[in-house]
């Protein structure tokens, strides 16, 4: 039985600083219990994110570069390396008390790498899979098509995915993306040669991750969590 009800937020072409400030917020109020579970879909402007286990050997232009170009970078308290954000790629994050998925931790990786796998293959016949060990995310053989790193406190999530729909892949040129000097990324534009609809894709997953996790979705404004 569907017995718990997930808050979904889609917010459009976001500042990353400001989605991050928001993240925290959402996440202290989560754990002092003022509010139920819930899940930002974003898109992003231009920037790169540097996870704890990050290098700056993984950036390959200068900081000043990135100024000219008026890409921000930040370093942040979620898993993995560098990765970048932008246009045309849909950014999740849970906002989530895994005290009620029984504290399982790579399960819950399990389930939002399974709501794009199953994405793909239902709707775009694309064959992704998930790897054991330290290549998490999902791949297209040695392409990743969505990277993965989160932040657990008190149980709660923070962060989360980056899935390619529409993503101009170019910016990847500028770092070795997730510090992985043999691997690549891809999205579903370049995998079907065309632009694809951003929003039927965002339903579809949040369809998916609710399916995964076992409860409703509804989509409500940012104003109206609870």
């Amino acid at each position: 039985m569907i017995a718990k009800t997930l808050q979904i937020i889609y917010l459009e072409d976001t500042n990353y600083e400001d989605i991050l400030l928001l993240q925290r917020e959402l996440r202290d109020k989560r754990i002092a219990g003022e509010i139920n579970d819930c899940l930002l879909l974003v898109s992003h402007k231009p920037v790169f994110t540097l996870g704890k286990r990050g290098k700056y050997d993984n950036l390959l232009v200068s900081i000043e570069q990135l100024k000219q170009a008026n890409i921000p970078i930040y370093e942040v308290e979620r898993g993995g390396d560098i990765t970048y954000h932008g246009p045309g790629q849909l950014v999740i994050y849970p906002i989530i008390d895994l005290k009620n998925y029984k504290r399982d931790l790579r399960g819950f990786v399990d389930k939002l790498q399974n709501s794009i796998i199953t994405l793909l293959d239902e709707h775009y016949n694309i064959s992704a899979h998930k790897e054991d060990g330290k290549h998490t995310g999902v791949w297209v053989k040695k392409e990743k098509i969505a990277a993965i790193g989160l932040s657990l406190r008190k149980w709660v999530t923070m962060h989360g995915m980056a899935f390619n729909i529409n993503t101009d892949l170019s910016y990847f040129d500028m770092i070795v993306p997730c510090g992985l000097v043999d691997r690549g990324v891809t999205s579903i534009k370049q995998l079907k040669g065309n632009e694809v609809n951003f929003t039927t894709i965002l339903e579809i997953f949040a369809k998916n991750f609710c399916l995964q996790l076992g409860c409703d979705g509804k989509f409500i404004a940012l104003e109206n969590i609870k």
